[in-house]
């Protein structure tokens, strides 16, 4: 079952293409890296190489990486389950623009019976590298579409 377009912009980065574009329309990547950035103009992340518009949260647009937009992959018809978070999701970012997806990635691999001991210690270790509101912001944001989904 695919999510609604406002489940889906709830689910994803406020710099996702998601937020503005169909699936389909922009590619997904496995993870942020100096390939894609956000680019003010078009209001999302971009392939530097390419322009094209780009998800590095596959876990949270619900697609696994694809050049759906660049390549013409076909988007999956159903997809049961998100894709997993990749062992590089769980890298605290240096990027305040990528706390959100570390924190939801922590969330998903530590699965629901370890939800609360995840949010516990993704936010000690947030607080060491980000501005406490950036985290707090960051983890209200998360809390409010995790824990819905999760239950």
């Amino acid at each position: 079952m695919r999510m609604t377009v406002e489940e889906l912009r709830d689910a994803t980065c406020i710099v996702c293409p998601a937020q503005n574009l169909p699936l389909g329309q922009f590619d997904v990547t496995a993870k942020p890296g100096s390939e894609s950035r956000y680019d003010p103009e078009v209001g999302c992340r971009v392939n530097v190489m390419t322009d094209v518009p780009v998800c590095v949260h596959p876990y949270r647009v619900g697609l696994p990486p694809g050049e759906y937009c660049s390549a013409g992959v076909p988007v999956p018809a159903v997809m049961r389950e998100p894709p997993a978070p990749s062992r590089d999701a769980l890298e605290v970012p240096s990027d305040v623009t990528d706390l959100e997806g570390w924190i939801i990635a922590v969330i998903r691999a530590a699965g629901p019976d370890r939800i609360h001991q995840a949010l516990a210690a993704s936010e000690e270790i947030a607080n060491q590298r980000f501005a406490e509101r950036d985290v707090v912001v960051a983890m209200r944001r998360v809390l409010t579409v995790e824990l819905v989904r999760q239950h």
